[in-house]
């Protein structure tokens, strides 16, 4: 007897994975280094981020961020969809 080779499996057409959303990055809880992969945040700014969260306490919305230094509505705008305050 001859062994028949394996099929290779089929993915029916026109079928795509479903998106994966990427987790948000708390803003209360995240390491400098976590901050640092968002756009616009450095060392430097990730730094001042955890210093104000350590001073003022949790942040309540991300708006709050722009009592960082360096931070405005601009980059604020670029993290809302990224960042969340749990």
């Amino acid at each position: 007897m001859v062994a028949k080779p394996e099929a290779p499996a089929v993915k029916p057409e026109g079928v795509k994975p479903a998106p994966v959303k990427p987790a948000r990055i708390n803003l209360n809880t995240a390491t400098a280094a976590e901050l640092e992969l968002l756009p616009g945040i450095g060392p430097g700014l990730a730094q001042r981020i955890i210093e104000h969260r350590e001073k003022a306490g949790r942040f309540r919305t991300v708006a709050e961020l722009d009592k960082v230094k360096g931070i405005g509505p601009r980059t604020i705008d670029k993290l809302r969809p990224l960042v969340s305050v749990e």
